[in-house]
């Protein structure tokens, strides 16, 4: 499974409160930290925080939402044509 590490701040930042809230939070919910070379303490990410991280993600950029979704969308229509057309070559 990925992890994910985040400072307080970057934590903060996510779930809408405060720096020092986001560090009782990370306290309570038990979950691994470590302070780093730069000097700063990150958290690892739970599966549920990781699902925020994710959501947050993908609602930053719609417009790149959208184009990578028409992408994918493309790709599947490719695939069944070339399924749909045995025999023909890649080089046409």
């Amino acid at each position: 499974m990925p992890q994910i590490w985040m400072t307080y701040h970057e934590i903060a930042d996510m779930i809408g409160c405060d720096v020092e809230t986001a560090r009782a939070a990370t306290i309570q919910r038990a979950l691994d930290r470590k302070k780093s070379r730069d000097g700063m303490t990150r958290a690892k990410l739970d599966p549920e925080l990781m699902g925020v991280f994710i959501a947050v993600i993908r609602n930053a950029d719609p417009d790149l939402d959208l184009a990578v979704r028409e992408l994918r969308n493309m790709h599947q229509a490719m695939l069944r044509n070339e399924v749909n057309s045995p025999g023909r070559s890649a080089a046409g």
